[in-house]
């Protein structure tokens, strides 16, 4: 069962509360998603720790219910 933008949209945020996220279906298959995550948490951070907080923010589901996400990430 894919997962809706909504989810992810609302687990990121639960742990990056500051986070502005916009997720984008790529596929329009409910599988396939960009995302675009901006936190003050990310400041100072090389891009592969700001990434690894998005993914531990998402529990596990990368590779699962979750099959593809590509990410950008920054700080404001």
């Amino acid at each position: 069962m894919p997962m809706a933008a909504a989810e992810i949209e609302a687990l990121i945020v639960a742990a990056l509360p500051d986070a502005q996220v916009e997720i984008t279906d790529l596929a329009g298959d409910g599988d396939h998603y960009a995302a675009r995550v901006v936190s003050e948490a990310f400041r100072g951070l090389p891009r592969p720790k700001q990434h690894r907080m998005v993914y531990d923010a998402l529990g596990g589901r990368m590779g699962g219910v979750l099959h593809a996400l590509q990410l950008t990430t920054s700080a404001p």
